[in-house]
């Protein structure tokens, strides 16, 4: 099913009221965690209805400008952007979950907050440029993927005014369009995220997914084994056959007492999860 996220819309202003600082941006985290009975178990956080910005700087030539937003049960996520010469880039990313916040963690081993520290992996922006980026894209470190589209933002704004020019994500081309937001369906312990533009014309065939073997190690033991063929049909717009190439595909996951998550990424955008 779909799970509802909210955007995110940060309007910092100087000492002037001039606008210094614009990001406009929906994003939400697929995060694993233990459970009480030692499983390791995949939870969705979404942004919430009522989001605050306290914390927000608009930044100089030599003070970062920083985006913090806070949401929900404690949690908190921010990223701070630095100047350099003719262009701005995103330099970490700083994720703060809440596993006191039973509604996502009903069962989590520890309590508390818990921080993640990642490096912005995209690249500079000019300056009196706005990045753009409507399609999705991953950002993944220890047990977190943050997953962000619809992304508007522009550091160190000359003038109060937002540039028209833009600067476009890879993802991002001519002819793509801005794709669905991530959805996750829940059976069991499985879950699927599918993240891919529609297509602009009919499929051809597709022959049968080649087999790929995909394990997990639990210290030296093998804990999980998977020898299978995957094809995804994608209902949108028009339907799309995708096949996971094994060689293109990581495996990654973890192995708790009574429960095992596998999640492979094929590097075009699409995880899958059981």
């Amino acid at each position: 099913g779909f799970f509802q996220s909210y955007a995110v819309e940060v309007d910092i202003k100087d000492a002037s009221n001039a606008t210094c600082l614009y990001a406009d941006w929906m994003m939400k985290f697929l995060i694993t965690y233990e459970s009480n009975n030692g499983d390791y178990k995949t939870t969705t956080l979404n942004l919430s209805s009522s989001v605050t910005h306290n914390g927000s700087v608009c930044g100089n030539d030599t003070e970062a400008a920083l985006v913090a937003v806070q949401f929900g049960e404690g949690h908190s996520w921010s990223i701070n952007i630095t100047k350099n010469n003719e262009t701005y880039q995103g330099d970490f990313i700083t994720l703060t979950y809440n596993t006191n916040d039973t509604a996502v963690f009903p069962d989590a081993k520890r309590k508390g907050p818990v921080t993640v520290l990642v490096k912005d992996p995209l690249h500079p922006v000019q300056l009196n440029t706005v990045f753009v980026c409507h399609n999705s894209y991953f950002i993944e470190a220890e047990n977190i993927t943050q997953i962000f589209w619809n992304v508007t933002v522009q550091a160190f704004v000359q003038n109060g005014t937002v540039s028209k020019k833009e600067s476009r994500c890879p993802a991002d081309t001519p002819t793509s369009a801005p794709t669905v937001p991530p959805t996750i369906a829940n059976v069991t312990t499985a879950f699927t995220t599918t993240l891919s533009p529609a297509p602009t014309t009919a499929p051809k065939p597709v022959e049968n997914p080649d087999t790929g073997n995909y394990s997990l190690k639990s210290g030296n033991k093998t804990c999980f084994l998977a020898t299978v063929g995957l094809q995804l049909n994608v209902s949108q717009n028009k339907p799309l056959l995708i096949n996971i190439n094994p060689k293109t595909t990581v495996a990654d996951g973890a192995c708790g007492n009574t429960t095992a998550t596998l999640k492979l990424n094929d590097g075009n955008s699409t995880l899958i999860g059981f």
